[in-house]
């Protein structure tokens, strides 16, 4: 669902059926829409039904979070990110104290580190980041903290 500022949630858990539609990759492929986990969640695992990428459509309604994992995987991520999604995956059901949504943090975020360490999600894409790249993230932080 696209959306404006706010209200989404509300119009989500409302509707009779709620789709889903996004790309799989951004930025040429260095970054995958669908990651294990994401930094910040608007909508709740149920809150959507179907889910659209030009890969395909994953009805979601009534599936379990493994079930919904699989479905999202098989038919929604691009190919090329495909693997590593089912790697993280079976690696995080076998560390995971957590079974009904395992999660490891450390390799779910690793994602995002990736992307801003190297340019890309995905590790045969990685390419080191420029010095002009590393000086405005300085400099990002710098005005961060100083308006703290």
């Amino acid at each position: 669902m696209m959306n404006g500022i706010a209200g989404s949630e509300d119009f989500t858990r409302n509707v009779y059926i709620s789709i889903f539609i996004t790309p799989s990759v951004a930025k040429g492929g260095k970054i995958s829409v669908l990651v294990p986990m994401a930094s910040h969640v608007n909508h709740h695992e149920r809150s959507t039904q179907i889910m659209i990428s030009e890969h395909g459509l994953a009805d979601l309604g009534a599936k379990t979070p493994r079930e919904r994992a699989k479905l999202i995987i098989d038919t929604c991520v691009h190919p090329m990110c495909k693997d590593l999604l089912r790697d993280y995956v079976e690696h995080s059901q076998r560390v995971s104290f957590a079974q009904q949504t395992p999660h490891d943090l450390k390799q779910a975020l690793a994602w995002h580190v990736r992307l801003q360490e190297t340019g890309s999600m995905h590790p045969d894409l990685q390419q080191p980041t420029s010095k002009n790249t590393e000086k405005a993230a300085k400099k990002l932080d710098q005005t961060a903290t100083t308006k703290q």
